[in-house]
């Protein structure tokens, strides 16, 4: 009877769920962020930005940022009804960033891609106390040998923005310090060569000592190196977790893919304790594997401990039909990661946590699913009698309650939809 009831509810459809609007535009949808209070901004294709402030009802189109026609809006940060920041993925300075605080009546191009082999894949941006500034997070796929993570700060009411220094303890790295061609800063190699050089003749054990204890300090310090043709996806701006307001807090990180593997790579913001301690974290996630598969999206929900449960979502985007490797989940902050049980029915590009109803949506091109359970099960959201019978499916990203997709394809959740599954 037990097993009846479990496998009763994981098969078991929900309601109504999206409710398509008008969009305006023909763009392919890859931005979305809801502000609140009925504002929402999304981007996309051909330079499209499009607001909304009331909840959808009306979808504006905005003026499209200068020398901006062709260029492939794959996220977007917005908040309030004037002020959003807008990412571009592209190969080379077709990875760019533009702000506006006007309502999108006008942008200012802040920044653009300084490697001609870089391409970025998503951006998480928090904007200051005195509503002046913005601090933004973006993440690109490996240059050189080494991931890339900008940091910069982006006055608001002034032109042009700021790389901020990296600072890793010891020192401080202009710029991306996941771009270093060293596995730790040249200042960080410097004082532990001049530190072991010091204590040598101190230590038990003497200069081998010494070099011991610098070989654990770099190892502590050192950065991930991609593996071969690793690399993160741009599908829906969300294979980058950002949740402090705090450069490389513990609650930074990113998933990738490939043919080697997927994988969870997080920066703990202070150093550990004990023997094989690191500041970086970085764990395989049992996602499919291929050159198009891996990890997509990446969502995480507080504990009451002060911790947080991660959700990881993909696939393979060329073979969205096949649902094995699409789900996985982390009970210990990302420490391991298992694979979902009942996995999502397909290629999924986004995830999100309804707090609300404790609930786990994920969204791709042939529908949608939710969790009730952290990630362990999904089951299908369908469309019910009042949907359009496509209802569940062509999505691309969230940011709920609103999902875009395709062809100027936006949803809105209904209110109704999120219900936890009966027994």
């Amino acid at each position: 009877m037990r097993a009846a009831a479990i496998l009763a509810a994981l098969t078991l459809s929900a309601h109504a769920q999206w409710t398509i609007q008008q969009s305006n535009t023909i763009a392919d949808l890859r931005g979305i962020d809801n502000v609140g209070h009925g504002i929402a901004w999304a981007s996309g294709t051909n330079g499209t930005v499009l607001h909304t402030t009331d909840n959808g009802a009306t979808w504006l189109l905005c003026k499209t940022p200068p020398d901006a026609e062709h260029l492939d809006f794959r996220g977007i940060q917005a908040f309030d009804a004037k002020t959003a920041i807008v990412m571009s993925s592209g190969k080379g300075d077709l990875s760019r960033l533009y702000k506006t605080t006007d309502g999108c009546q006008t942008w200012q191009l802040v920044f653009t891609n300084p490697d001609k082999d870089g391409f970025w894949d998503a951006i998480h941006a928090n904007i200051s106390e005195d509503r002046r500034s913005v601090d933004a997070l973006i993440a690109g796929d490996p240059v050189g040998g080494s991931f890339t993570l900008f940091q910069l700060r982006v006055p608001l009411f002034t032109a042009g923005a700021k790389l901020l220094p990296f600072e890793n303890g010891l020192c401080k790295e202009q710029a991306a310090a996941l771009q270093l061609s060293l596995p730790v800063p040249l200042c960080m190699k410097t004082f532990f060569d001049k530190q072991a050089d010091a204590e040598a003749s101190s230590l038990q054990g003497g200069r081998a000592a010494a070099e011991q204890g610098r070989l654990t300090l770099l190892k502590m310090y050192a950065n991930p190196a991609p593996r071969t043709t690793e690399a993160l996806f741009a599908a829906s701006n969300s294979s980058l977790a950002n949740h402090s307001n705090t450069w490389f807090s513990p609650d930074i990180a990113f998933v990738t893919g490939g043919p080697k593997g997927a994988r969870f790579l997080t920066f703990r913001g202070w150093p550990c304790a004990g023997m094989g301690c690191t500041y970086w974290r970085v764990t395989d996630v049992p996602m499919a594997v291929g050159e198009s598969a891996g990890a997509f999206s990446i969502s995480v929900s507080a504990t009451r401990d002060g911790g947080w449960h991660g959700v990881i979502v993909g696939g393979d985007y060329r073979k969205p039909d096949e649902h094995s490797g699409t789900g996985a989940f982390s009970a210990d902050e990302g420490k391991t990661w298992q694979a979902s049980r009942t996995q999502p029915y397909g290629y999924r590009s986004a995830v999100a946590y309804d707090a609300a109803t404790k609930t786990w949506i994920t969204v791709g091109p042939n529908g949608t699913d939710i969790s009730t359970d952290d990630g362990r099960n999904w089951r299908a959201l369908k469309p019910s009698p009042t949907d359009t019978p496509d209802a569940d499916q062509k999505w691309n990203a969230l940011s709920l309650p609103f999902v875009v997709g395709p062809h100027g394809r936006i949803g809105l959740l209904n209110s109704t939809a999120l219900q936890p599954a009966k027994p």
